[in-house]
């Protein structure tokens, strides 16, 4: 499976630039299975919504930019990830992980919210676990903070990759390109890791976008401090030979979350 990633400089509060920024870079891309965008990717992370989050037309979470995640998904044939932040028409908040298909649409509500941001005052915290299914890869998924919580995304032999997008501050950046190693070694699966760069009003992020291969090894990152999308493919036969080698999951913990 070829994937891409696209580590964007997110326009504050501007939906309509960040796709069409999104829809740019997409286009110049390589062809693709599945494109994968940051958390919050087109407003910047709002920990304070209000104004700010999108509002879905119904429960399912409809906005524009998931309607726009479709479209673009039917014209490139492939999936759409990323998260947006969502207003439900019952007047709350998610950090919303949309996993969008020409024909289909998954989505996850972020369990973790960041308390330490305010992130736990406006949102809403999900409790489901979402793997999306695409063109025979399961895809766990996941929003940033959620990284430090390796119980929540232990691989109960259901998934094959691990999607974690972010809005990931410069100022602890060793850690998510140490944890996002150490999720690709325990669960014995690739893990994708896809980070904004650039600035909001409270944070510098300088990208570290990247896929993990199940060894913990880097398959390809993207530059530092650079807008850009990195292209890689994902060899799942070379994964599955491996588990069966090294059979690692088949010793794991079965104490439920």
């Amino acid at each position: 499976m070829k994937i891409t990633l696209l580590q964007t400089d997110i326009k504050w509060s501007d939906p309509s630039a960040n796709r069409r920024e999104a829809e740019r870079l997409m286009e110049q891309a390589e062809r693709s299975d599945l494109f994968v965008l940051p958390e919050m990717w087109t407003t910047g992370f709002a920990t304070d919504p209000e104004g700010v989050a999108e509002v879905a037309g119904n429960e399912q979470g409809m906005t524009d930019t998931s309607e726009w995640m479709q479209s673009m998904a039917q014209k490139h044939d492939a999936a759409i990830a990323g998260s947006v932040a969502t207003k439900l028409p019952d007047g709350t908040f998610r950090n919303r992980f949309l996993f969008v298909t020409p024909d289909d649409m998954y989505h996850y509500d972020k369990r973790h919210l960041f308390t330490y941001g305010g992130e736990n005052k406006h949102y809403k915290a999900g409790n489901e676990r979402t793997i999306a299914e695409w063109r025979g890869v399961r895809f766990l998924l996941q929003v940033c903070y959620d990284l430090r919580f390796p119980v929540f995304s232990r691989n109960r032999d259901d998934y094959d990759v691990a999607l974690y997008v972010a809005n990931w501050p410069e100022s602890r950046r060793r850690v998510w390109d140490t944890l996002l190693m150490a999720r690709a070694i325990e669960n014995q699966c690739y893990v994708i890791g896809v980070n904004r760069m650039g600035d909001d009003p409270q944070c510098h992020y300088n990208g570290g976008t990247a896929v993990i291969d199940a060894y913990g090894r880097i398959v390809t990152q993207a530059a530092d401090n650079a807008q850009q999308s990195i292209t890689a493919t994902l060899n799942m036969e070379k994964l599955k030979l491996f588990r069966e080698k090294f059979p690692v999951l088949a010793d794991r913990d079965k104490t439920p979350l």
